[in-house]
């Protein structure tokens, strides 16, 4: 049974170390003992280069059982929820934290209409669900998003990058989420689109307290939500504070440069 929430905490991240493996090679730690407190209706950025382990983080965080990837030390509670052992509350650690993974806009089911793609979440929960009211909330996601409403009826393969990726990105928002785990979700968007995106999130922060952590290596994104900052490095982490100009690294990384972009 999940344990009462904190009610001023989203996650508490409690040195946690992620494994990955495949077939024919050893387990390999791809995050090792990362520890950060992301307060409800705030945001976390997470930042590094390729390979430091950032996607691993995330999709550890959103308590997606993933094939090759596991937990093997540490904890992390989302929600009051163990991502380690949610056991029968990891139903609710879905529900509760919606996760929008890398390239997410190219993985759309391709046999579904855009419309279908973004109530899936919660037709797959409640077949009895009021069909005229999930139309009304998917258009009014995709004016929200700036994709035309005639997208409803279209397939993702009809759609450019930008609009697809858009599209994943309603679907993340559509069970209206107390966490959102957002792995590179401005990829693909033009300038007027990205801010349509950050204000989705700054809009559900002041509604009802989204609180997100966000894979990203783009400054603006920083600035633009005021988040905090994650750096990872080899898995580990290397820095950690509010905003770019917070950042407060470990002592054996203290020349190293910021991975931020500019």
């Amino acid at each position: 049974m999940a344990r009462p929430r904190e009610t001023d905490t989203a996650i508490r991240c409690s040195d946690l170390s992620v494994a990955r493996s495949s077939r024919g090679v050893p387990s390999q730690r791809v995050v090792d003992g990362v520890s950060f407190v992301l307060p409800r209706a705030s945001a976390l950025t997470v930042m590094g280069p390729t390979g430091s382990g950032k996607s691993s983080l995330a999709t550890a965080l959103s308590g997606i059982e993933t094939a090759g990837l596991s937990i093997d030390g540490g904890d992390a509670e989302v929600e009051g929820i163990s991502v380690r052992r949610p056991g029968r509350s990891r139903r609710v650690l879905t529900y509760v934290a919606a996760h929008l993974p890398q390239a997410a806009g190219a993985r759309l089911p391709a046999r579904l209409t855009v419309s279908e793609v973004i109530g899936e979440p919660i037709t797959s929960r409640d077949r009895r669900v009021n069909q005229r009211a999930l139309a009304v909330r998917v258009a009014a996601l995709l004016d929200e998003l700036m994709l035309p409403l005639g997208a409803a009826a279209k397939y993702p393969y009809e759609l450019s990058a930008g609009m697809r990726q858009r599209v994943a990105f309603a679907r993340a928002l559509v069970l209206q989420p107390k966490v959102l785990i957002a792995d590179e979700p401005f990829a693909n968007l033009d300038v007027e689109v990205r801010r349509a995106a950050k204000d989705a999130i700054l809009d559900r922060q002041k509604a009802y307290g989204l609180s997100a952590v966000i894979v990203s290596n783009d400054a603006d994104v920083i600035e633009d939500l005021d988040t905090d900052v994650l750096v990872l490095r080899g898995g580990h982490t290397v820095a950690y504070g509010h905003g770019s100009d917070g950042l407060l690294w470990t002592p054996d990384e203290g020349d190293t440069p910021s991975p931020v972009s500019t």
